[in-house]
């Protein structure tokens, strides 16, 4: 693999890749007191499928095609529509979406980092059930250093969580197909019309569904915001060789293990997992969530360095930490507020 696609993922995919953990488990969840085949094979098509639309079709195939000088995301696709000099109502409507987009973003910026570290942390107590009274300085230790880390660039971060994200990517993988084995018949869950005869038989608890399968796709927008520090053929390339298949593969595993038991609908993901593996993947899924916020971060520095040039936002002091690539930047002031945001989000999380 190219070595910016080896980076890319240590900084990229850590939100979406991250995924599998939560995202099938809570779409069988929101709607089906009973978890039957049309259930299983009607899901994970939708989460399949959802993927294979959004990220690959549109954000990899297309929106990765429409940077401004190397740059992405919502604010990128504004200055371009700019450039075309549309109408005064087309414009002024663009850039109320593209502000409301970026603004959506960048509250994920603050929410994702939070609740990822705060909940890795948590998991940890299936390791070592004493922690629970450690768990918020942990927390804020791994948040400090994590914000600590991006005066370094995204470059050496990538360097550092690249092999982390990789190995988690080939446990996921490797776990999935060894549950797919034993029950290979799930593979039909390929085929959309699942998803119609799921409609067909609940078209409420289908609709509910859709939340749960949003959660699939959580850091798409990530992915595009963050060309500017990689380009588009590392991501495109990381994608499509490493994070696409596995996820599948996991997702694939995880029906078949919900095929056969469906007690294990609310814990899919380590359902997959053998007993002797357990307490290795608690820890590696706690280490990927926690790398998890790097895309939204990276992300957010790009986001508001484009608004303060479409005087959208004042300016901010902009370092570069690459010779090579001009997008990969580092935004002090932007670090320092997500820093006091995301610890004062950490110390009063939301509950329900």
């Amino acid at each position: 693999m190219a070595p910016h696609a080896f980076t890319a993922l240590g900084v990229v995919f850590g939100d979406i890749g991250t995924s599998p953990l939560y995202a099938l488990s809570t779409s069988f969840g929101l709607a089906h007191d009973e978890v039957d085949q049309v259930v299983v094979y009607g899901t994970t098509s939708m989460v399949i499928w959802a993927i294979t639309l959004v990220v690959t079709v549109l954000y990899v195939g297309i929106l990765l095609r429409f940077d401004n000088e190397g740059e992405g995301g919502l604010l990128a696709l504004l200055a371009l529509l700019r450039r075309a000099r549309p109408s005064i109502r087309l414009r002024s409507a663009a850039t109320v979406l593209a502000v409301i987009g970026a603004a959506m973003f960048l509250g994920d910026s603050l929410i994702t980092p939070a609740i990822s570290v705060l909940s890795a942390v948590e998991g940890l107590e299936t390791v070592t059930p004493g922690l629970t009274a450690l768990v918020v300085p942990i927390t804020l230790t791994v948040l400090f250093s994590l914000f600590l880390a991006q005066r370094f660039g995204t470059a050496r971060i990538g360097g550092i969580f690249g092999p982390v994200m990789l190995l988690w990517f080939v446990a996921a993988a490797v776990f999935g197909l060894l549950s797919l084995a034993q029950t290979p018949g799930v593979i039909l869950s390929l085929s959309p019309h699942w998803i119609v005869l799921l409609v067909i038989a609940d078209p409420k608890a289908a609709f509910l569904t859709l939340g749960g399968v949003v959660l699939a796709v959580t850091g798409a927008e990530a992915l595009f915001a963050d060309m500017g520090h990689f380009g588009r053929r590392p991501i495109t390339l990381a994608w499509l060789a490493v994070v696409f298949p596995s996820l599948i593969i996991t997702y694939l595993g995880q029906a078949a293990s919900v095929l056969r038991n469906p007690a294990d609908a609310g814990g899919a993901f380590f359902a997959t997992v053998p007993g002797w593996a357990a307490i290795p993947m608690v820890v590696l899924a706690t280490a990927a969530t926690v790398i998890a916020p790097q895309a939204v971060i990276s992300g957010a520095f790009s986001m508001v360095q484009q608004a303060s040039q479409l005087d959208l936002l004042p300016r901010f002091r902009v370092i570069h930490t690459s010779a090579s690539e001009r997008g990969q930047i580092y935004l002090p002031g932007v670090n320092l507020l997500l820093a006091v945001a995301v610890t004062t989000l950490a110390l009063h999380p939301p509950r329900h």
